[in-house]
C-alpha cells in the first residue's frame, strides 16, 4: 500500500526574528518595533477607540497610526512607542543587566506583562 503523506520541502528552524531571518538591518529594533506595536493595537481593542481617538491619544497624525500600525516602524523612534504606551496608562520598565554569555554581544528583548 503506498503513502499518501506529502513530504514537506526542505526548511530550517527560525531565530525568532523574523527581521533577522530575512537579513534586514537593525533586526533587533525593528523586532521590538513590532512587540510594542502590537501591544498599542491590543490596547486599542481592549479601550474598543478608533485609530482617530488613539491618534489624538498619542498625539499623532491618524494617517501616520494607520501605517504605524499597519508596519510602517520608521515613523517613530522606539522612545516615541513607549511614549505611546505610557499614554494608554501603561507603566515601561527598562532593565539592564549583564548578557548571559561573556564575549557575545547584548540583546534587546521585550517581555509583555
Amino acid at each position: 500500500m503506498m503513502s499518501t503523506k506529502k513530504k514537506l520541502p526542505t526548511h530550517s528552524q527560525g531565530s525568532g526574528n523574523i527581521f533577522a531571518d530575512l537579513g534586514l538591518p537593525n533586526a533587533e529594533e525593528h523586532q521590538l518595533k513590532a512587540a510594542l506595536v502590537v501591544q498599542l493595537k491590543r490596547l486599542m481593542a481592549e479601550r474598543e477607540i478608533t485609530q482617530t481617538e488613539a491618534a489624538k491619544l498619542v498625539e499623532m497624525k491618524q494617517p501616520d497610526l494607520s501605517k504605524l500600525l499597519r508596519g510602517h516602524f520608521k515613523l517613530v523612534s522606539v522612545e516615541k512607542l513607549l511614549r505611546m504606551l505610557t499614554a494608554f496608562d501603561q507603566d515601561v520598565e527598562i532593565t539592564v543587566k549583564p548578557h548571559r554569555k561573556r564575549g557575545e554581544v547584548g540583546r534587546i528583548t521585550f517581555i509583555p506583562a
